[in-house]
């Protein structure tokens, strides 16, 4: 099953301000979300955040989080930043 990726608008445009390897990163993470779903357990430090919820490392210092409804193939990046001011 192939997911659905969709990254809110605020975190569209906060994605030029982070290092170009931060975006690699986070495009890595993409494509494994779109074929794997949104449990992705060979990302550093992944967990789910509650219902629905999940984050990962990207590295030392940033994090990204999404959230994906059960029996849902939408999966809804809401946050890629700081470790310190992720939303968890």
């Amino acid at each position: 099953m192939k997911y659905e990726i969709r990254i809110k608008r605020k975190v569209e445009r906060g994605l030029r301000k982070l290092p170009s390897e931060v975006q690699k990163l986070l495009y890595l993470l993409i494509e494994d979300l779109k074929a794997d779903g949104p449990a992705q357990k060979t990302w550093r430090n992944f967990s789910p955040l509650g219902s629905d919820r999940y984050h990962c490392h990207l590295n030392y210092r940033y994090v990204a989080c999404w959230t994906c409804r059960k029996d849902e193939i939408v999966i809804e990046v809401y946050y890629v930043g700081s470790r310190e001011k992720a939303p968890y």
